[in-house]
């Protein structure tokens, strides 16, 4: 296959069953750390917790039922600057419908859309306005799922707003939005930034733009973004210890995820734990327990933790760098736990749309699903 074809192929989801069987083996096989006794959370994930949910896992569990419900949306891959690219793209029945592009992040996939892609596509058939509706894109970052590994360094969140570009030219949309979270919510914005003349409009869950340190910028600001600062702090001292290994030494933390999955289980659940809603103790209190295994069997049956772990270690030089202004029309959806401070998201966007949520949390395509897309719609109803 050549790597500068601008073919669009069909892709469906097939993982071998002795690729199923290797993961029962593996999991039924797992040699279990010890720990401190009475210490919760505090030290990481509880063996007791991950031991329940690695059983539920391995008997449980069916990945051919979540497989079946993803080839329900049309899948497709093409090759855009050498790598491989996998997305779904899910046409509305409304023919006036406005293409969206939705982008993940990490430990996210594609499987984070399962449910919302049908009330955006299709709102008539949810209850909704049909003037609402989107074509939905949603593609897979290079190196995470089906579209990793990738083959070579230097795929930063700005080669894969690129990417994302030339995928939406490739589809042949002129004019389209863009939304996204977590990694989602940097690449959208430059995404509109690189292609500002195709793209009506941003829409991001979380944040938008970060501290500078510049005293002005934190003035005035009320309770609730005080308490939101004061939160990333803390998770700046306590909580990120993930994104600076993953953005120094990624493969050599590769090793112990590839070739365990109950390593690969608790790396992504443990952040299910902190970035849930904090209204709930454990994650499958906030997100479906099946729904978040299928999200932890992407990374694991496509061995993409090393290659997702890399995008860290690409995008770390650009960590607290001033970003361009973009003029864009954004919006903003804040859910608890997040960090999002309308000043700050304004020093660098057209903020024209700001959101504040009492449910939910980092993940909200799968935490509160009705909640984001009332918000997707309500934000883009003014840009078509």
């Amino acid at each position: 296959m050549e790597t500068n074809s601008t073919e669009i192929r069909p892709f469906r989801i097939q993982i071998p069953q002795a690729e199923l069987d290797d993961l029962s083996d593996r999991l039924e096989r797992t040699r279990w750390p010890d720990e401190l006794p009475g210490v919760g959370w505090t030290y990481g994930v509880p063996v007791s917790y991950l031991q329940g949910l690695a059983y539920y896992w391995r008997t449980t569990y069916d990945w051919r039922t979540y497989e079946a419900k993803l080839n329900a949306f049309p899948q497709f891959t093409t090759t855009v600057d050498g790598q491989n690219i996998h997305f779904l793209h899910v046409r509305s029945p409304e023919p006036d419908a406005l293409p969206l592009i939705i982008t993940h992040g990490w430990p996210g996939s594609i499987v984070e859309f399962m449910d919302i892609i049908g009330p955006l596509t299709d709102p008539r058939a949810h209850g909704g306005d049909p003037a609402d509706a989107f074509h939905v894109i949603a593609p897979s970052i290079p190196g995470f799922g089906f579209s990793g590994p990738t083959r070579e360094a230097g795929w930063d969140l700005a080669r894969v707003a690129r990417a994302w570009a030339e995928l939406m030219s490739r589809l042949g949309y002129e004019r389209y939005g863009a939304q996204g979270g977590d990694t989602g919510s940097v690449v959208s914005p430059m995404l509109g930034g690189i292609a500002s003349e195709h793209v009506v409009g941003v829409h991001v869950n979380g944040s938008l733009g970060f501290p500078t340190g510049d005293p002005a910028e934190l003035a005035g600001l009320s309770e609730a973004e005080q308490a939101r600062l004061a939160g990333m702090q803390r998770q700046m001292e306590d909580g990120a210890g993930y994104a600076i290994i993953q953005s120094t030494r990624p493969q050599t933390l590769g090793f112990g995820l590839a070739d365990s999955p109950a390593g690969q289980l608790a790396w992504i659940v443990e952040k299910f734990k902190e970035w849930t809603d904090p209204a709930f103790e454990l994650p499958e209190d906030a997100v479906d327990r099946d729904l978040m295994l299928t999200n932890v069997s992407v990374y694991w049956l496509t061995g993409t933790a090393t290659s997702s772990a890399r995008l860290y270690w690409e995008g770390r030089a650009s960590w607290g760098q001033k970003a361009k202004r973009s003029e864009v029309p954004s919006g903003v959806a804040v859910f608890p736990g997040d960090f999002g401070v309308r000043a700050i998201a304004e020093r660098d966007n057209n903020v024209v749309h700001w959101a504040e949520f009492e449910r939910g949390g980092h993940f909200p395509a799968m935490e509160v699903p009705d909640l984001l897309v009332v918000d997707v719609r309500a934000f883009f109803r003014g840009l078509r």
